[in-house]
């Protein structure tokens, strides 16, 4: 039997532009002109009879041909990726990862070096943004967010638990004498990462303190920016272990109160079929087992 195929540069620009609904963003992840995009795309829909694509107010929309001809041609070009792939000698490629801007800065840019080591075929390309991604439209691989662990059609594997403790400066316990009990803490700083006291509300509720009157505080600041203003001596913040782990074990650094507190997790959320990816398997792999510290007990 012959096989009616088309080209396949025009399968895969038709595929990216139908997973983006945008012809300069699947211009953009191929690599090509939003014109070459265009053509392949139209000489598509000319050799099959058919029309892929209206015009929408931003951009283009699929059409119900399209949407059919995109759940058909998007596995296809996935499996032929794998084929190909296993015949490599080892993984390789290039990792597309968005990562919560705090855990990129202080626990995942840090260790990163160690993975490329082990892994020097393997590129890893990091954006750092709060934005939600759109893993669905393949915009990247895989995303480290914080949250309770449930996306809606995406895998989630547990990077750690974030359980947030009292940190500060040395000098700054020194200089505050004995902390005996949370009530303590109120002579202090309080660093806030939010604007109305949430998170120190509820911390001091779990170390037994439920109705604390918190000092006035100006106003919130980032996490990364609560680590570095605690770490200089000028308050108090609550930071998860994974967060502080470098500071802590290179004395910047120390607990206040060894009462902890969780309210969510740091997570590796991804599509199902991205772990056929060989290059994407060795990442999550490796994150995890760098992160498993941060999971036990």
């Amino acid at each position: 039997m012959v096989r009616r195929l088309p080209p396949l540069n025009a399968v895969r620009a038709f595929e990216a532009a139908a997973r983006h609904q945008s012809f300069s963003n699947a211009a953009e992840e191929l690599n090509v002109s939003h014109a070459a995009i265009s053509r392949h795309v139209r000489g598509l829909e000319e050799r099959l009879g058919v029309l892929f694509f209206r015009t929408a107010k931003r951009g283009v929309e699929l059409t119900e041909d399209g949407h059919e001809y995109l759940k058909a041609v998007s596995p296809a070009l996935d499996t032929i990726a794998e084929a190909t792939e296993a015949l490599a000698d080892w993984p390789e490629g290039v990792v597309y990862t968005t990562c919560e801007p705090t855990f990129a800065v202080k626990w995942l840019m840090p260790r990163l070096g160690e993975f490329q080591e082990q892994n020097e075929a393997i590129e890893v390309s990091i954006n750092s943004s709060s934005g939600l991604a759109d893993l669905k439209r393949h915009e990247f691989d895989l995303a480290i967010r914080f949250g309770k662990g449930s996306w809606d059609g995406l895998e989630a594997d547990l990077v750690s638990k974030a359980r947030v403790y009292p940190v500060g400066s040395p000098k700054l316990l020194q200089k505050a004498g004995d902390i005996n009990s949370p009530l303590d803490l109120c002579k202090l700083k309080l660093l806030h990462e939010d604007d109305d006291g949430w998170l120190w509300r509820h911390w001091f509720a779990a170390a037994g303190v439920p109705d604390v009157h918190l000092p006035p505080f100006p106003g919130a600041l980032s996490t990364v920016l609560a680590i570095e203003a605690a770490a200089a001596g000028q308050g108090v913040a609550l930071i998860s272990d994974d967060l502080a782990a470098r500071d802590l074990a290179e004395g910047r650094l120390v607990r206040f109160h060894e009462t902890g507190m969780d309210f969510g997790g740091y997570y590796l959320v991804y599509l199902k079929s991205t772990l056929r990816q060989r290059a994407v398997r060795a990442f999550r792999d490796w994150l995890l087992k760098s992160s498993e510290e941060f999971r036990a007990g």
